[in-house]
Order: structure tokens, then C-alpha cells, then sequence
């Protein structure tokens, strides 16, 4: 397979599971074992992640410009400092770990029982809400718990970011097309953020040719999220995460006998 063929798969990959509730890193970690595709380094799969954010932009463009322009109305104002407590609780949390010699695991082990785990967690969710009618606003404490839990996807590589942050504000109470819309427009800030970082530690050994790879990945993730979100937002309007659910199970089980069969 020719290297671009593998950007534009990878982006399509990235496009379609960043803010789906099923992994991303599962799916390109599958597509790597099976060597359907070439391993790429963390600067290439975490910059494709801004062509995702890049789509949310787009699709919350109202919303946004919303916040921008009405920021000094009460409760635009209060949701604004909520998005931006939970960004600050990931991003004082992520380098306190990072300050502490944390590092993510490497092995498919983690990301295989990670996503297993949090399919039998959605399913779970899911029964225990049947019935209970949730509401349409986010607290503090939602923001609070979603911002740790925004950190605890980034500490276990497998779990989701989208998953556990919606995951979170429906347990606790949330509307899904609430949950929904707070996770992502939360993504924005997180995922340019580490997007950045990780650019700029990388910036002296990219090359013209790493480059135009990274514009081609970061491109096609772009225009494959846009369909992606804005498909999930009405699927959230009728219906529940059960489906995510069965799904993460059985992406769970298919990593890990591809993780023994290679041992």
C-alpha cells in the first residue's frame, strides 16, 4: 500500500471514530496490527485530531459565534467558565502527570481491555437511566466531572475521550443531545491544545514531506468528522448508546485475540 493510500485510510479512520463513543485509538491500533497500514508516529495521530475539531468548528459554527458574541449574557457567560473549568481541570491534570514521568502505554493490552470495558460501562449507563428523565442544562459538578474525566481518556489510551465525557454527564443526570454538545464543543479547546503541543515539541525533525502527509491526514479527517458529527447529533435526539455499546464489547474482544495471536 502506497503511503498516501495509508494517510488518507488513517484520516478517514480518525474522522469517523474521534467523536464517536468507540475508540479511535482502537480502530488505528487494529488497522496498524493487522498491516493494513504503516505505524505513524504520535505527532501524526494526535495533529489529525485538530481536522476533527476543525468539523465540530464548522457544525457548532452558530453555537459558537453564539458564545463569541453573547459572552456577556448570564447564561451564555455561565456556560463559557463551565467549558473552560473542565479544560483547565484536564490540562492541570495532564501536566501534573506528565511532570511525573507518566507515560501512555504502548501495548494493545490497555486500549483492548479499555474498550471492552467501557462498552459494558455504556451498556450499564444505559439500563440504569431506562426510565429516568433527564435534564437539559449542565451543572458545576457535571463540569467538574467531566473535565476529570476528559484526563482519565487521556491517561488510558482505548477509553475514549468522547465515550467517558458523555458517559459521565448522562450518569450524573444530563440530557444526551446536552451530553453531547458539551463533550464536543469541550473537544475544541482540548484537542487543538494538544494538537499545538505536540507540533511544537516535534517542529525541528518534520520535514516538507511530513508536512504534506500531516495537511492530507488532517484534510480528510476534517471533511469525514464533519458527516460524522452532525449524523450523531441527530442519532443522539432519538436514540441511546446502546449500540456504541455492543459494539466497543466486540471491538474489545477482536484487539485482544489480534494482541494474543501476536504472542
Amino acid at each position: 500500500m502506497s503511503e498516501l493510500l495509508a494517510i488518507i485510510i488513517l484520516g478517514i479512520i480518525e474522522g469517523v471514530t474521534e467523536f464517536l463513543p468507540v475508540s479511535s485509538t482502537g480502530h488505528l491500533l487494529i488497522v496498524e496490527n493487522l498491516g493494513w497500514v504503516p505505524h505513524q508516529s504520535d505527532l501524526f495521530n494526535v495533529v489529525i485530531q485538530c481536522g476533527a475539531v476543525l468539523a465540530v468548528l464548522a457544525v457548532f459554527a452558530s453555537r459558537v459565534k453564539q458564545m463569541i458574541l453573547g459572552w456577556r449574557k448570564p447564561d451564555v457567560a455561565d456556560y463559557i467558565k463551565k467549558l473552560l473549568l473542565a479544560f483547565f481541570i484536564t490540562g492541570i491534570g495532564g501536566l501534573i502527570l506528565k511532570r511525573g514521568g507518566f507515560r501512555l502505554p504502548e501495548e494493545a493490552s490497555p486500549v483492548a481491555w479499555a474498550t471492552l470495558i467501557g462498552g459494558i460501562l455504556i451498556l450499564v449507563i444505559e439500563f440504569l437511566l431506562r426510565g429516568k428523565k433527564l435534564k437539559d442544562e449542565i451543572p458545576w459538578s457535571v463540569a467538574i466531572a467531566v473535565g476529570v474525566a476528559q484526563l482519565v481518556a487521556g491517561a488510558l489510551p482505548g477509553t475514549s475521550r468522547s465515550a467517558i465525557t458523555i458517559l459521565t454527564a448522562l450518569a450524573m443526570g444530563t440530557s444526551r443531545v446536552k451530553a453531547t454538545e458539551f463533550s464536543f464543543l469541550l473537544g475544541i479547546p482540548t484537542l487543538f491544545a494538544a494538537g499545538a503541543l505536540e507540533f511544537w515539541q516535534a517542529r525541528r525533525q518534520l520535514e516538507s514531506g511530513n508536512l504534506l502527509y500531516l495537511f492530507i491526514g488532517t484534510a480528510v479527517a476534517t471533511i469525514t468528522a464533519f458527516f460524522v458529527v452532525k449524523w450523531l447529533l441527530k442519532f443522539v435526539q432519538t436514540h441511546t448508546f446502546i449500540v456504541f455499546g455492543w459494539y466497543r464489547i466486540l471491538l474489545g474482544i477482536v484487539i485482544l485475540l489480534l494482541f494474543l495471536s501476536n504472542h
